[in-house]
């Protein structure tokens, strides 16, 4: 019983071992992946923020957790299978999805340069695409939509990188891997996104601290440049997050250009940052990925020029006209329904 009994440890710890490996393997397999779509988690920190301002600060972090929670319903609900079976079933249908994606976020940025330049125009655009309403609650909800629906992009790109940087093999494991860094990014993006937005809020704390003498005037004066620098930063952001829907909604298309053969575009950005990489090799990386990520927003400029008018007299009136037939079908049905 008791040789019997050993040699049951000896398994039991030879199991262990072997899964701690696997937990140690999948970890840093998770770390490569997660490290392989920073660019688009950068992206996606940026961006947020800016769904958030206009509302008073106690809506901040309830408007963040609810865009949070549906990053997280995006991610695990929705992509992680999609991928999953998309991968195995029809690998082929991935490129034209992130596509569309893309297309979406050159539309989404450029729309906001648009209202900048042009607001009274980019007014007229958006009351044509759907009827403003004043309510707060209202509001409220379009931007938590608004958000989840870029999230959603961006999540699917993420998610798409994840996938490719995983080597093939066990589709547990690879559903493990997806669903810890959909996670890890999420915390980490609306984690960081709600420090940012309540950084005023800690700057007003701090601006009327009654602490020991000595550190009353350094932690007045930090809380002072909170809040004084904070909007500027905020609105900073902003600009940076329109900016990384323009690039890389133009990365994106440029990338599946690419994988249909049409690699001119991917070619001439490619050159022009080793260009500018050899020109200055001090700077190199730093200078490359500035002339990539701004070829890349050229061509997301002109996709959301191309598409701001398709969407505003065409995909936006079949919508308008789709949703008024649907509940005059309905009310037939139930008209039909009560003279049987």
């Amino acid at each position: 019983m008791s040789v019997g009994l050993i040699a049951l440890l000896d398994d039991i710890a030879a199991l262990a071992k072997v899964a701690a490996a696997s937990l140690d393997d999948i970890a840093g397999q998770a770390a490569k992946a997660g490290a392989k779509a920073a660019g688009v988690v950068i992206d996606d920190a940026a961006v947020t923020p800016r769904y958030v301002t206009g509302f008073s600060a106690s809506r901040e972090l309830p408007i963040i957790g609810k865009i949070a929670l549906g990053s997280v319903k995006n991610k695990l609900l929705i992509l992680l299978p999609a991928a999953l079976i998309l991968s195995l079933v029809a690998p082929q249908a991935i490129t034209p999805l992130l596509m569309i994606g893309g297309f979406f976020l050159c539309y989404e940025g450029v729309e906001k340069v648009y209202a900048l330049v042009l607001p009274h125009a980019a007014h007229a655009h958006e009351s044509a695409l759907e009827t403003t309403s004043l309510d707060a609650q209202s509001l409220e909800d379009q931007k938590v939509a608004g958000a989840i629906k870029t999230d959603f992009i961006l999540s699917a790109e993420i998610m798409a990188i994840t996938l490719g940087a995983l080597p093939s093999g066990n589709i547990f494991t690879q559903a493990f891997i997806l669903a810890v860094v959909g996670l890890g990014i999420t915390v980490m993006v609306y984690g960081g996104v709600g420090l940012i937005v309540k950084a005023d809020d800690l700057g007003l704390m701090m601006a009327r601290a009654q602490t020991a003498p000595p550190m009353v005037p350094f932690l007045r004066a930090v809380g002072r440049g909170l809040v004084t620098g904070m909007p500027y930063f905020l609105k900073l952001l902003g600009v940076v997050g329109t900016a990384a829907m323009i690039w890389v909604g133009g990365g994106i298309i440029v990338h599946g250009l690419e994988a249909y053969g049409a690699s001119g575009l991917a070619h001439l950005i490619h050159e022009a940052g080793e260009m500018a990489a050899h020109a200055t090799p001090v700077l190199a990386s730093v200078l490359r990925w500035i002339v990539e990520a701004a070829g890349a927003g050229i061509i997301g400029i002109v996709v959301g020029l191309i598409t701001i008018p398709v969407v505003g007299y065409v995909i936006s009136p079949m919508w308008r006209y789709l949703k008024s037939r649907l509940p005059r079908r309905r009310r037939k049905e139930v008209l039909a329904d009560g003279k049987k």
